[in-house]
C-alpha cells in the first residue's frame, strides 16, 4: 500500500495583484520539483481541472490544491518536515486562510492508483464528519510518525 495525501489551502490574499503572494509563488515550483525529487515520492497531481467558473471539486479559484502518493508516512512527513517545505509551510499564515475544517487528509491506496479529486474531496468531507478513521486521517492516526507533534499544525 501507498499513502495518499490532499492538502487545500485558500488565499487570504489576491495572489495575481498582492505582493505578498510572491513569497509563496516565487517558491511553489521549488517545492514541488523537490517533491518530485524526494525519496519515497510517487506522483502528484499536475492538472486541477478546473471549470469555466476556475473552481475545482475542492473549491473555487482561491484554493490551491496539492494532491500526491507517497511509497509510506516515514517518506512524506520527511519532505513535509525535515526540507525547505517546512520554511514555506511556516508562513502559510501570510498567504493562507485559516480553514473552519480539515483542510489536510491522508488515506492508504493500492500501489499503482492515482486519486482523483473527487475521491480526495470525500476523504477529506469524510474526516471532517468522523474524524480518523482507516478511511481518512491525519498525522495523529500514524503512532510511528512523530515529527507533526513538534510543529504548529493547524
Amino acid at each position: 500500500m501507498h499513502l495518499a495525501e490532499l492538502n487545500i489551502s485558500k488565499w487570504k490574499i489576491n495572489p495575481d495583484t498582492d505582493p505578498v503572494a510572491r513569497g509563496f509563488l516565487d517558491n511553489i515550483e521549488r517545492i514541488n520539483g523537490l517533491a518530485e525529487r524526494s525519496d519515497g515520492f510517487i506522483w502528484r497531481l499536475k492538472d486541477e481541472k478546473r471549470d469555466e467558473r476556475g473552481r475545482t471539486p475542492i473549491g473555487g479559484p482561491l484554493v490551491l490544491v496539492t494532491l500526491s502518493v507517497w511509497e509510506d508516512a516515514h517518506k512524506l512527513e520527511h519532505f513535509v518536515w525535515n526540507t525547505v517545505h517546512k520554511r514555506i509551510y511556516q508562513q502559510k499564515h501570510k498567504w493562507f486562510e485559516l480553514m473552519d475544517s480539515h483542510h489536510f487528509a491522508m488515506w492508504w491506496v493500492e500501489e499503482g492508483h492515482r486519486p482523483t479529486l473527487e475521491e480526495a474531496k470525500q476523504r477529506l468531507d469524510h474526516l471532517d464528519e468522523h474524524g480518523d478513521s482507516d478511511f481518512a486521517f491525519g498525522w495523529s492516526h500514524l503512532p510511528h510518525v512523530k515529527l507533526w507533534q513538534q510543529q504548529r499544525c493547524a
